[in-house]
């Protein structure tokens, strides 16, 4: 694709952005359904293009997990379909008065809930992640530009025909939505900070600092997960073990699978043998520390085991002396992205999730729970790592900002300088006065 046809998708993503934050409610959700209701009726084609990415990057040698994310089953269209019908149930985020303030009588301020503009998200080869962050994008008012990986090309290409389509006949602007092709595209993408308002790029923390080193436009990260579940002291072994389990294994090609398990040394030698029996019987291969390696049968696990995000069927296991030096390691080792304590103490778990730098911490829960559909969002853009403006799951308030308005009747600055009027500063009911 030239530099001058990036350009132009940009330059009608913008135009569209400022029509699109002005489109009723009732539109934004009788899109999302049509798009509901044209993946439904193109389920066929998409698995059929979808077989002939599959088949492709098979015969290139990509990995397991990475296949798996690609797969476009049946049941992944179902999902895709009840969470573009399910974001069409929620509040509109757009209009929401965060803040009302009486300045002077009659001089009255409000903040209000606004799209962003234009968003670049630039992600893995998972083609539901293309349906989930523009419908979200479209719900929160926002335009997008997508790239996702080139694995998915095809399915990604008749997904985004069947969104624009979809989307067209139920009145939203032409252009809100564009694929982009290429990793060119994208460096060009990266150049256009008077059209583009904020780059979401979803990979390792090196992409994410390659995304923020290369573009004036404001980024937000989507880095790795490299998660984390402490088994503590006081716990429940059968449900620890449980729940360790299911973080692990139950998807392996995801963000919040859990890579490395800490264990207490007070309660290793219950806890080891049961769970990697559990593991195993899985197909999950052990990495352990020499500690526990004197318990269960594992390779040793080294300092890069600790910094890897494996997505794939292998755990890395460190017994510790106690919370804090999980704490620590999680601190030290981890992304940010979801740790979990499995314990009964209630005071040890408040310690955890008060001292784990993390966007998401759980108490006695699986981390596979970390997800914006879960979490009731519809759907999510990404897991943000970072601190600034979103974090965690990031649906559709992570996609908006604000703007004040300030409604008066002809006062001055003039006038409250002379005194003629003066500053009350009173709280006003959080609804816009037209």
């Amino acid at each position: 694709m030239m530099e001058n046809s990036v350009q132009m998708m940009a330059q009608a993503a913008r135009k569209a952005a400022r029509q699109l934050a002005a489109v009723s409610l009732d539109t934004r959700n009788a899109a999302l359904l049509a798009i509901a209701d044209g993946i439904a009726q193109n389920k066929a084609e998409l698995i059929e293009v979808n077989a002939l990415d599959v088949a492709q990057a098979t015969e290139e040698n990509l990995s397991a997990p990475l296949l798996s994310r690609l797969k476009l089953s049946d049941q992944k269209c179902e999902r895709m379909i009840e969470g573009l019908r399910a974001l069409a149930l929620l509040p509109d985020p757009l209009g929401h008065v965060q803040y009302a303030k009486e300045l002077s009588p009659g001089l009255n301020l409000y903040r209000v809930a606004c799209p962003i503009g234009v968003v670049g998200v630039i992600f893995e080869s998972r083609p539901d992640a293309l349906v989930q962050i523009s419908s979200l994008c479209l719900k929160s008012g926002n335009a997008v530009l997508l790239k996702g990986g080139r694995e998915a090309l095809r399915t990604n290409a008749v997904l985004t025909r069947i969104i624009c389509e979809a989307t067209e006949k139920a009145g939203i602007p032409a252009g809100w939505c564009a694929l982009l092709q290429s990793r060119e595209d994208v460096s060009e993408m990266l150049k256009l900070h008077e059209l583009i308002d904020l780059i979401i790029p979803r990979g390792s923390n090196a992409f994410v600092h390659y995304i923020m080193q290369n573009s004036e436009i404001p980024v937000l990260g989507h880095a790795e997960g490299l998660c984390h579940v402490y088994v503590d002291a006081d716990c429940d072994l059968n449900e620890a073990v449980k729940v360790a389990v299911d973080s692990k294994t139950q998807n392996l090609s995801v963000c919040n699978a859990a890579e490395t398990l800490l264990v207490h040394r007070a309660v290793a030698e219950q806890f080891l043998p049961v769970a990697a029996k559990a593991l195993i019987e899985k197909g999950t291969e052990l990495r352990g520390d020499e500690a526990v390696g004197k318990i269960i049968a594992c390779l040793p696990a080294d300092e890069t085991d600790w910094e890897t995000e494996y997505l794939d069927s292998i755990l890395s296991i460190r017994i510790v002396d106690g919370l804090d030096e999980a704490i620590e390691h999680i601190n030290h080792y981890g992304s940010h992205h979801t740790d979990a304590i499995l314990t009964t103490n209630a005071a040890n778990a408040e310690r955890f999730m008060t001292m784990v730098d993390s966007a998401d911490v759980f108490w006695n829960c699986s981390t596979r729970f970390s997800d914006g559909f879960l979490f009731g969002f519809g759907a999510e853009v990404g897991i943000a790592t970072g601190k600034i403006h979103a974090r965690g799951p990031m649906g559709m308030e992570g996609l908006c900002t604000y703007k004040y308005r300030l409604y008066g009747h002809g006062q001055t600055l003039t006038e409250l300088n002379r005194g003629e009027i003066s500053l009350t500063h009173r709280d006003l009911p959080k609804e816009l006065p037209c």
